[in-house]
């Protein structure tokens, strides 16, 4: 049960550095955020999961932490990321789609026959 213990860690550990990398390598601050949230995610459950098999007698608090981090990692970043986009932060010349810029042509509202003519 170590053993897969300690495997379950290791992986764990290669997601981090894989999203300390992407936090290196990624061109703006929004796909930034996206990288470094998605791997800590999940090399921070791995590692934990794998301190539950390391550690039997631990596993009530680990599961407690693991619980936390899947409800405040997904959050924080989409708040960071909204917080970014509202002070302008500049997205990559890259970005093909931006679901949050106001559209150019205002949305008109087809009108309707009138039926109540007299």
């Amino acid at each position: 049960m170590e053993e897969l213990g300690a495997i379950i860690v290791l992986i764990g550990s290669i997601f981090l550095f894989l999203g300390a990398l992407g936090l290196l390598r990624m061109p703006d601050s929004y796909t930034r955020i996206q990288a470094g949230t998605k791997a800590s995610t999940l090399g921070t459950l791995l590692s934990l999961l794998g301190f539950i098999l390391l550690m039997p007698s631990w596993w009530g608090k680990l599961l407690i932490l693991i619980v936390f981090i899947m409800l405040t990692n997904p959050i924080s970043s989409h708040v960071l990321a909204r917080a970014a986009y509202h002070i302008k932060t500049p997205l990559t010349p890259r970005t093909v789609v931006d679901k949050y810029k106001p559209s150019e042509d205002p949305v008109v509202e087809p009108t309707k026959p009138d039926t109540h003519a007299h």
